[in-house]
């Protein structure tokens, strides 16, 4: 039986996180939160070694600052992070820190608790403006779509929401709003259900449209999805019926 991830993306600022930022990070990931132990690193090949017993920060450290980037995993493709910073030749909000990992994770209520307060922290860390957390397929399936190739043969995959500046591609089972997407709902947010909405101070709020990331892509996940869409404005998301991106977007 394949796989089945669980993707949580923080969408990061034009500037590059610092070394200094990136080696907090890493510490929080793999001493504070311990989500994976780290065994292996790169970019497009994984194959410098770390002792998870001893993890050596500087060489992870000193490999993001040369390579602009930097994946870490665990023994097995279950579990991995990659930051991906804006780079300066880049659309400036196209950066993320991806975290992946199985999401029967998530069966455990303590396991979500935990998810709910750590993405939280590290939004603030990295000044993230918005961090989405959802089952791999379910992101896919609403961020990218077919369109026909350019020269007429066959079909490619294109963005429907390529980043943050462009707006929103849907909802998510947890979506983490920071304070330009919180501006940009404004009173709207109070009209949710109280059970879809948690305040998390400075500014930023959870949206979560069904208890468990399981429940994605299920109709009932789908309407409670559109119905929160409805409160919010229909025009801060991407029209998937008529293939028209958001025309509200966030000041970031």
């Amino acid at each position: 039986m394949a796989l089945s991830y669980l993707d949580t993306s923080f969408w990061l600022p034009p500037v590059p996180p610092s070394a200094a930022v990136v080696r907090e990070l890493l510490r929080r990931v793999f001493e504070q939160y311990r989500w994976f132990q780290p065994v292996r690193y790169g970019l497009v090949f994984t194959d410098e070694q770390l002792d998870p017993a001893h993890i050596d920060y500087d060489a992870v450290v000193s490999f993001y600052a040369r390579q602009q980037g930097v994946t870490v995993l665990a023994r097995t493709d279950r579990d991995f992070i990659t930051l991906a910073p804006t780079l300066a030749d880049s659309p400036p909000f196209v950066g993320r820190l991806t975290w992946c990992t199985s999401v029967t994770a998530a069966k455990a209520p303590d396991w979500r608790r935990a998810h709910l307060q750590q993405v939280t922290e590290l939004m603030r860390l990295l000044d993230s403006p918005l961090a989405q957390a959802s089952l791999e397929d379910d992101l896919q399936r609403k961020t990218r779509r077919l369109v026909p190739a350019p020269d007429g043969f066959g079909s490619i995959r294109d963005f429907t929401v390529r980043d943050p500046s462009e707006g929103l591609a849907g909802l998510f089972w947890r979506n983490f709003f920071g304070p330009p997407f919180t501006r940009m709902f404004g009173d709207r947010l109070r009209s949710l259900p109280p059970d879809t909405v948690q305040d998390l101070g400075d500014g930023r709020v959870l949206v979560q449209p069904y208890p468990l990331p399981t429940q994605a892509m299920t109709p009932d996940a789908q309407a409670a999805e559109e119905r929160l869409i409805t409160a919010l404005g229909p025009d801060c998301f991407y029209d998937f019926q008529h293939h028209r991106k958001p025309t509200r977007r966030p000041e970031l």
